[in-house]
């Protein structure tokens, strides 16, 4: 019970923090109808808990034996990143209350969790500081925690995303915040390329 408070804390900074996913939520919520960004979320928080359960069950010092695994993983994250960042750019800013088919859905936030490299490093980092090796009753409370709270973080960004579209109802300037979100996914590549 000691570690439940400190978990759901690590749980909520990891899940709120600006990353990938966190903008596309926050241009879906911009773009798209609330149920397409909320559908996204859900995608890509299970996605994210199958990620974190699989790690915590040992598939990252299994993958450790793949030679240039981490690397690999690391570039189609990048193109992925970069898949998304071009989708943002090239946007048109209209907005329709027409269910879009560009709008990522459940199995892009399930792929983008598995492939964004934010999502590897808070399940490696946050299971070896408050679970000891493997421990199925730490690990499954820890998940439990994480269900509920990236959801919520992660439905956070989507609802501002919202009221920012309620509020910028000139094309041009949705435009403007497509093509700054998607500067700020490319840096985010530009990072991981460099670190």
């Amino acid at each position: 019970m000691s570690l439940i408070l400190p978990m759901s804390a690590f749980a909520l900074a990891a899940s709120i923090s600006p990353g990938p996913v966190n903008l596309v939520c926050l241009s879906s919520g911009t773009r798209y109808r609330l149920r397409k960004g909320l559908w996204f979320v859900t995608g890509a928080t299970l996605g994210f808990i199958a990620l974190f359960l699989a790690i915590g069950f040992g598939l990252h010092s299994a993958l450790a034996w793949i030679p240039g695994f981490e690397r690999l993983l690391t570039w189609a994250g990048i193109a992925f990143l970069l898949y998304l960042s071009y989708r943002l750019a090239v946007d048109d800013g209209q907005i329709s209350e027409e269910a879009p088919d560009g709008a990522p859905g459940f199995w892009t936030g399930a792929l983008m969790q598995w492939l964004n490299p934010k999502a590897w490093l808070a399940s490696v980092s946050g299971i070896g500081a408050y679970t000891s090796g493997g421990d199925l009753t730490q690990l499954t409370i820890f998940a439990a925690l994480y269900l509920p709270i990236c959801w919520l973080s992660l439905s956070t960004w989507v609802l501002t995303g919202r009221f920012l579209r309620q509020h910028i109802q000139r094309p041009s300037l949705l435009r403007a915040v497509n093509r700054a979100l998607a500067a700020l996914l490319a840096a985010s590549c530009l990072y991981l390329i460099l670190d």
